[in-house]
């Protein structure tokens, strides 16, 4: 009742007009809390896809145009393979049940990163879910899976250098030409970044994006937050004066 009232409460104060455009989240802190309450650490990714599904259906509600999850890095690869295993099966089951309610709420998916590497069926569930809802007008909705900041702009750098060679490039490039080069090349750079987890870093997560967007860290591990959070990160986000280095 107390998280309800507290929605209620933040949704009065917050202004419509002002809600970020692009907000981006790094779901940090599944496998500690599973941890922390004796469970398989494949329990904490479990309830982390259902944190997922309140925070999508809020960030719609709220008229998020654009929502960017940091699911699984490229430096994940390193951790148990049983672990890899399970969460390489996660997306094909949540789109397999969130599908619907995708194509009901006019949310778009769309896959930011290195797809080369992917299970083969992780790829299948993607497209499939990136086709079913292209149509869609609302909310884009980015997963980032084996995605790693640093590999984005050395694949970027060799995209320009190998156009370049070709004789398609004959100016200095500019950070707008340059942006043009990576994943997020058709989607506005992120206005919010949120982490869970307690931890205060952006982790190689959109390292040239980021450049400017407001920080928001919180304590809650990511299957604990709820739709009072993001609220509260929103509310927060309203309350800050956006400079861009001007006075």
């Amino acid at each position: 009742m107390e998280a309800e009232q507290r929605e209620k409460e933040l949704l009065k104060k917050i202004d419509p007009a002002k809600v970020p455009g692009h907000v981006a989240i790094i779901m940090d802190g599944n496998g500690r809390w599973a941890v922390e309450k004796g469970l398989p650490r494949q329990e904490g990714h479990r309830q982390g896809v259902e944190t997922v599904r309140e925070t999508v259906r809020c960030g719609s509600n709220l008229g998020i145009k654009t929502m960017t999850m940091f699911a699984f890095s490229t430096e994940n690869w390193r951790r148990p393979a049983r672990e890899v295993n399970y969460l390489m099966s996660l997306p094909e089951k949540y789109f397999k049940n969130e599908l619907p309610e995708l194509m009901r709420n006019n949310v778009r998916v769309n896959l930011l990163g290195d797809s080369s590497r992917l299970p083969a069926k992780v790829k299948k569930a993607v497209q499939e879910a990136s086709e079913a809802t292209r149509g869609n007008t609302g909310m884009f909705l980015n997963f980032a899976l084996n995605y790693g900041g640093r590999s984005e702009i050395l694949m970027a750098v060799d995209r320009i250098v190998d156009e370049a060679r070709e004789g398609k490039i004959n100016k200095k490039i500019s950070e707008k030409d340059f942006a043009g080069y990576l994943y997020t090349s058709k989607i506005p750079d992120p206005d919010l970044l949120i982490r869970t987890g307690g931890e205060k870093r952006i982790s190689n997560f959109l390292l040239w994006q980021l450049a400017y967007s407001e920080l928001w860290f919180t304590e809650v591990y990511w299957p604990d937050f709820l739709r009072v959070h993001l609220l509260e990160a929103v509310y927060d986000y309203q309350l800050r004066k956006r400079r861009f280095g001007k006075v």
